[in-house]
């Protein structure tokens, strides 16, 4: 109990951590990331919050991943939800300042992308399963059998030009975070000495199983 205990709150620290790395991203205002380009572009148009709007893509992706065949985990579905809600506790209430000089602004943007490798290193290994859009991801590239690379880049294309149409920002920080990221993340991870390809990520359907297993054990 005790360990389940810890892994949950190792998983929400990191969720927290990685919310505050996309708020200084975005309180950067050198433009979105891709995917908060199309965030914002919902967000527009349902007359909505970011985070609101990060929590209801989630929702899709995740039927998404589900329909295509992707197991997913409890940290899956609660990075859905609480990655949101962290975002609009964070903006809603300024507690991250924004900057409009272009240093401070470019210097936020990097630090915000190291702070969001370093969440992702945190959540991803508590082993409770990886984000709705990095499952989608996984679940594309075993589908297609092409590069994670060329997945990941479609993907991330498509969000922004959806998300410019509907309205979203795109600014240099775009290229800077569409280019840039995976180097912030790969350096949070090799910081920690994390290799993600090590952790065994326990699904929600292993746990069916196991409750599954108890039940039928007890008659």
């Amino acid at each position: 109990m005790k360990k389940t205990v810890l892994t949950y709150v190792r998983l929400f620290i990191g969720l927290f951590i990685c919310a505050v790395g996309m708020v200084m991203t975005i309180n950067a205002n050198l433009g979105l990331s891709p995917w908060d380009v199309f965030h914002q572009g919902i967000a527009n148009i349902f007359n909505i919050t970011i985070g609101k709007a990060n929590i209801l893509v989630g929702v899709f992706i995740v039927i998404l991943d589900i329909i295509i065949g992707e197991k997913i985990g409890w940290g899956t579905l609660c990075n859905m939800i609480f990655i949101g809600l962290f975002i609009d506790l964070l903006m809603l209430n300024n507690i991250i300042p924004t900057f409009n000089g272009t240093l401070q602004s470019l210097i936020m943007m990097l630090i915000g992308l190291f702070i969001l490798g370093f969440g992702c290193y945190l959540y991803i290994g508590a082993g409770l399963g990886a984000g709705p859009r990095d499952s989608l991801m996984v679940a594309l590239t075993k589908k297609t059998h092409k590069s994670v690379r060329l997945i990941k880049s479609s993907i991330e294309l498509g969000a922004l030009i959806i998300g410019y149409i509907l309205g979203g920002k795109v600014g240099v920080g775009t290229v800077i975070m569409a280019v840039g990221g995976g180097y912030f993340t790969q350096l949070a991870f090799r910081i920690m000495k994390f290799d993600v390809s090590k952790v065994e990520q326990r699904l929600i359907s292993d746990d069916i199983n196991f409750i599954k297993d108890k039940l039928l054990a007890a008659k």
